[in-house]
């Protein structure tokens, strides 16, 4: 039986560890809080993130990130995607050499705009043909219940996403391998940013229309970003692209879609975060997702003005009434 490390006891990577079990793997999971692992190996459940769901009998889970990480044959990180170069220094002594080192974590750094993969590479040293990524329609709840499931394992080296899409291919989980790495980290990171906005539209009581539009202009922006930094663009119309993009920005269950519902209510970003242990990665990523746009003259419209609501700028209703109204000179293609 292969063993498989994850790095991190969210509800993503909880319910990624249940996906790889099911697969056939024994797998340990390394969480912060000492106390939620002990819950877990005693009660077979994460009950802090999805909570009434049994795990397989062959996850365990452990603070101690050696004991997670030793005789792994690939390690998946599962941890906020601002908090992952920490982390990453954290782990570098116990870390499996010549292993795969998987990303689950759609974000992009703060300050650097880095991608998670280049945070990865820097930080550790890996090759690009160690180095994969997950992407797709992820609802973590819904991964875990067994409902079924496909997503892009996308790794520059075939052979590396080969292995991993065998390892964590399991009956109602189906991977397709990708070598465009760039494109499956920035359809997961940006499609959060767009998710917010739609949620700002569900919030504020707008229809179908206005929703259709934000997901829409957000997969063409999504697009236009991509091809600046090299991505293919025939995966944003894949899984990791439109698959993860309408499935966040449609869902009740997707954190980023929620959070800008609750912005579009009247709630503060602080009142928000304050309420829920969930991490919504498009509240902390819009802005270095906008830096990174403006380092390659991107126009990237939704992003900008999320950013500003996120940071106090602007209010949900001006921000979508201010994307509808500036000029549409430039604005060919829908």
């Amino acid at each position: 039986m292969t063993k498989v490390a994850v790095f991190g006891a969210g509800s993503w990577g909880t319910a990624f560890a249940t996906v790889l079990a099911n697969a056939g793997n024994q797998v340990s999971v390394w969480g912060r809080r000492e106390s939620l692992c002990e819950v877990i190996n005693a009660q077979h459940e994460n009950p802090d993130y999805l909570p009434g769901l049994r795990l397989p009998d062959t996850i365990t889970a452990t603070h101690d990130p050696a004991a997670a990480a030793d005789g792994a044959e690939a390690v998946v990180l599962a941890v906020p995607s601002q908090s992952l170069r920490e982390n990453l220094k954290d782990w570098a002594d116990v870390l499996p050499n010549a292993v795969p080192l998987v990303s689950l974590m759609k974000g992009v750094e703060v300050g650097t705009t880095k991608r998670m993969s280049e945070v990865i590479a820097e930080v550790t040293g890996a090759g690009p043909e160690r180095i994969a990524v997950v992407s797709g329609p992820n609802l973590a709840r819904e991964i875990a219940e067994g409902q079924p499931a496909a997503s892009v394992v996308a790794c520059a080296d075939e052979g590396t996403a080969t292995r991993l899409q065998k390892l964590c291919h399991s009956p109602a989980f189906r991977p397709y391998t990708n070598n465009d790495v760039i494109g499956c980290e920035l359809g997961g990171a940006t499609k959060n940013v767009i998710a917010l906005a739609v949620g700002m539209a569900v919030g504020l009581g707008f229809g179908d229309n206005a929703r259709a539009s934000v997901i829409t202009r957000g997969l063409v922006e999504t697009a236009r970003l991509g091809r600046a930094l090299g991505a293919q663009e025939h995966t944003f119309s894949g899984l990791a692209g439109l698959g993860d993009l309408v499935a966040t920005c449609s869902s009740p269950l997707s954190r980023n879609r929620t959070f800008g519902e609750n912005l579009g209510k009247g709630m503060t970003v602080a009142e928000i975060a304050g309420a829920t242990r969930q991490v919504a990665e498009g509240v902390k990523s819009c802005s270095s997702i906008t830096d990174l746009a403006h380092h390659h003259d991107v126009e990237m419209p939704i992003a900008e003005h999320v950013t500003k609501v996120v940071a106090g700028e602007m209010t949900p209703k001006d921000m979508l009434f201010s994307l509808v109204s500036r000029s549409a000179k430039s604005e060919r293609w829908g």
